[in-house]
């Protein structure tokens, strides 16, 4: 029997505008939504800019609770169009502890999970570390009405282990809200390099573990408030990749874009009978991937 999960990504620029923002994101997702996606995922962080770029302590004032306002607003908009939406939101989860932290509602505008970020990054322009403390739940699929759901967030993307784990929980689907993108001073080669870089890994991690990858991203140029740098150039190129890594949609590096795209879920059973890397893990042997370095 087929079985097929509409997918809707949207990929937007932010402004300074919360207002918005919010506005038209719910215009993207309707807009989605109104052409039969069932499952909606969103960029990272989609509410504000991208204010990881400076070190300010009054930004700790965007984050919200979970259960929020934001919550609310996602939960009414899930439930108008009977959709399963995958949020990313800064949450605020008490005096001085906060996360980044995705956001599944059901199709009813009920909380189906979170996930909070593990892997946080502290590089020129991407201060996370500062503003969240990594998660502390693991990697646990989220359970919803069309499948389990393998979300993470952005720089978790990267590494293989927390999409092997989610995988081998039984999730059917690997999410990344992403915000990355380009400094000023990166060169057209170092450009190319890098974002040719981020789809091969999150490919790869849909070829070695027989299961459809989505990764939704920010575009537009976000300025530095600080003026230390001149901003990001989120570099777009949301995608969507089959079990096997093959592309079954992307977006352009330089426009807002809504699509959705159609995931044939049977293909994930069929491709782990072609290339069963489950089952030839030599599990025995992999006890030292838990040491941080083996001198």
């Amino acid at each position: 029997m087929t079985r097929i999960i509409r997918v809707g990504i949207v990929q937007q620029a932010c402004s300074n505008d919360i207002k918005a923002n919010l506005e038209k994101l719910h215009g993207n997702i309707a807009s989605v939504a109104q052409a039969g996606a069932n499952l909606v995922v969103l960029q990272e962080l989609h509410n504000t800019p991208y204010f990881c770029q400076t070190e300010d302590t009054s930004l700790f004032d965007l984050a919200e609770p979970i259960p929020g306002p934001s919550t609310g607003f996602y939960s009414e908009i899930a439930a108008a169009y009977g959709i399963v939406l995958v949020t990313s939101l800064f949450e605020r989860r008490a005096p001085g502890l906060y996360h980044n932290t995705a956001v599944v509602f059901e199709k009813d505008g009920n909380i189906a999970g979170i996930y909070r970020k593990m892997h946080i990054p502290d590089d020129p322009a991407y201060y996370e570390k500062f503003y969240f403390t990594p998660g502390d739940i693991g990697f646990e699929p989220i359970e919803t009405s069309v499948g389990k759901l393998g979300v993470q967030v952005c720089w978790d993307q990267w590494y293989p282990e927390g999409a092997r784990l989610m995988a081998l929980k039984g999730a059917e689907l690997l999410i990344y809200p992403t915000a990355i993108g380009w400094e000023s001073t990166d060169t057209h080669e170092e450009q190319l390099r890098q974002i040719g870089a981020w789809v091969t890994v999150q490919r790869g991690h849909a070829v070695a573990n027989g299961l459809p990858v989505i990764a939704v991203n920010r575009v537009g140029l976000e300025p530095d408030p600080s003026g230390q740098t001149n901003g990001i150039l989120f570099w777009g190129n949301s995608f969507v990749a089959g079990p096997q890594g093959e592309l079954l949609a992307q977006a352009s590096n330089t426009k807002e874009e809504n699509l959705v795209v159609d995931i044939d879920m049977n293909r994930s059973e069929n491709v782990r009978r072609w290339w069963p890397f489950l089952r030839d893990r030599r599990i025995e042997e992999f006890g030292d991937l838990t040491r941080r370095f083996i001198d």
